[in-house]
């Protein structure tokens, strides 16, 4: 069966066998299923920006356009000898699972096929195809060990040029792990937040750890989610006022978003309604905040969470930057925020 145990999928990435020309990737852990796909995709040789050459498809139009799968596997390329297909969002789709079943029993011959799909149970059709053929393989990704959350803390730290003290990494550690685009998504803002130092301590944790004072902005956060622009403008204001630095409120909105970013991924690969997404997430939504949390999830698509997140990132950056400015910065970015999810609520494009 061609499979691989979670341990041994990094060892395996690392040396793709050039047999195997149709790879799943799934799991939990959704920000590391798309990282080892990435991983993969640049293993291939391939120009990743080459529409010609590498065909980026959602699984949701394999199910509308049954059949499309398959004819991108046969269709020739004029460009170059091989092509990737990149299949993403995969879950229980039944046209894909069958135009699977199809090409592991007369496997392309000029194309990859790589399909990230989020968690898999045994039997499913999906995954029971791939595992039963001899030229597939399924690579499963569970939430990360201590281990290899150490090995994301290096990676981010060595491309920044930064370095970490001990009890800094305990600290951090204790706030990381069971989703690895969560994990890299704090490390990124842990790395924004020190911009322009050398080393990072255990305090510059403590500031980016949500503690009492970032929960004094939650009613600032939750009114930008749910666009009401005066309550947050007051709310923020309140906390301004009685010596709260702005750059926690950044803090916990980024900490919100990225926590919806991954159960927005979760819900459109599913299939799933956002009640029951919320519902089942872990860590648990506390009960109060379920409805706005969902009312979020129906509103914002995952490529808008992106966006807000990149814009926060950059007011992290910007108010590191200009310390004096850090209030009016950080007011811009979360109103500009709150004035997309009023539009969103309105009817608007995602």
């Amino acid at each position: 069966m061609a499979q691989k145990k979670a341990f041994e999928v990094d060892s395996w990435l690392a040396r793709p066998d050039p047999r195997f020309t149709i790879v799943l990737i799934y799991g939990p852990d959704r920000g590391l299923v798309s990282e080892r796909a990435r991983g993969f995709a640049e293993k291939t040789g391939l120009p990743l920006d080459d529409p010609f050459t590498v065909v980026k498809l959602d699984a949701g139009e394999t199910e509308r356009d049954e059949g499309r799968l398959l004819d991108e596997a046969r269709t020739v390329s004029m460009f170059s000898d091989r092509r990737l297909l990149w299949v993403r969002n995969a879950g229980a789709q039944k046209s894909l699972a069958e135009d699977v079943k199809v090409l592991v029993a007369e496997p392309p011959r000029d194309a990859i096929v790589l399909i990230e799909a989020g968690d898999l149970k045994k039997g499913a059709a999906l995954r029971s195809a791939v595992e039963g053929a001899a030229l597939a393989m399924a690579l499963p990704c569970y939430a990360d060990e201590a281990r290899d959350v150490d090995g994301v803390i290096d990676a981010e730290l060595q491309k920044a040029g930064m370095t970490i003290s001990l009890e800094a990494r305990q600290a951090l550690r204790r706030n990381l792990g069971g989703d690895r685009l969560a994990t890299r998504g704090e490390i990124e803002k842990l790395v924004l937040y020190c911009h322009g130092q050398d080393a990072i301590g255990l305090e510059d944790v403590r500031a980016l750890a949500g503690d009492v004072s970032g929960q004094s902005f939650d009613d600032a956060v939750d009114a930008v989610l749910e666009g009401r622009i005066d309550a947050f403008d007051a709310a923020f204001t309140r906390q301004c006022q009685a010596g709260t630095h702005p750059f926690v409120a950044l803090s916990a909105a980024m900490r919100q978003l990225q926590a919806i970013q991954v159960m927005r991924a979760k819900m459109e690969a599913e299939g799933r309604n956002a009640a029951a997404i919320v519902a089942g997430h872990k860590p648990p939504v506390f009960f109060a905040r379920r409805k706005l949390v969902e009312k979020v999830l129906e509103r914002w698509s995952g490529e808008g969470l992106a966006r807000a997140l990149e814009r926060l990132q950059g007011a992290v950056l910007q108010t590191r930057r200009r310390p004096d400015l850090s209030t009016p910065l950080a007011r811009q970015a979360l109103l500009a925020i709150a004035a997309e999810s009023v539009r969103l609520g309105r009817g608007g494009g995602r």
